[in-house]
């Protein structure tokens, strides 16, 4: 007569193995939430974990310099603004930025709403005795402002206006 041993043998040793993997896994994971542990407690309280600033005029000066990766942002697309004599301004706006500073081109790419909008309430706001001659270098140094108010990461330092068009 045989007996069913062999079978409870191979279900022992699978439980044992299983047993095993998640026992590794375990102590895997108390050995990275210890060492997390200390080097939080040795770390300067004053020191951050990560540094994220806006770059400087020098930092844009000297990562210019070195880079070669500079590239012209113009995801704003074309703008059709209405201006308050019934008429439309066609424009594009576009500006340099360093395709190397991942953070600033995500943030420019997240916020591409807010841009548009800033530029279409500047324009949209001007009277209408403005719009005989608007004064573009006045256009840009304002929506520059309005950009850079809204912008956290990162500084746009020259706008450039493709179209400028008033329909009629």
């Amino acid at each position: 007569m045989e007996t069913s041993r062999p079978v409870k043998t191979k279900i022992h040793s699978a439980q044992k193995i299983i047993y095993m993997i998640l026992l590794a896994v375990t102590v895997s994971l108390l050995i990275v939430i210890i060492t997390g542990t200390i080097i939080g407690l040795v770390r300067q309280s004053s020191e951050p974990l990560i540094n994220i600033r806006a770059a400087s005029q020098s930092d844009l000066e000297r990562i210019t310099s070195q880079s070669d990766d500079v590239r012209v942002f113009s995801g704003l697309g074309r703008l059709r603004i209405p201006l308050v004599n019934s008429s439309t301004l066609i424009l594009s706006i576009a500006f340099p930025y360093l395709a190397d500073d991942v953070t600033f081109t995500e943030e420019l790419a997240s916020k591409i709403i807010d841009l548009r909008t800033q530029a279409a309430d500047y324009f949209a706001g001007l009277p209408e005795e403005s719009l005989i001659q608007i004064d573009e270098d006045a256009a840009k140094r304002e929506i520059l402002r309005r950009y850079n108010a809204i912008l956290r990461l990162g500084r746009i330092e020259i706008l450039y206006f493709n179209d400028m068009i008033i329909i009629d």
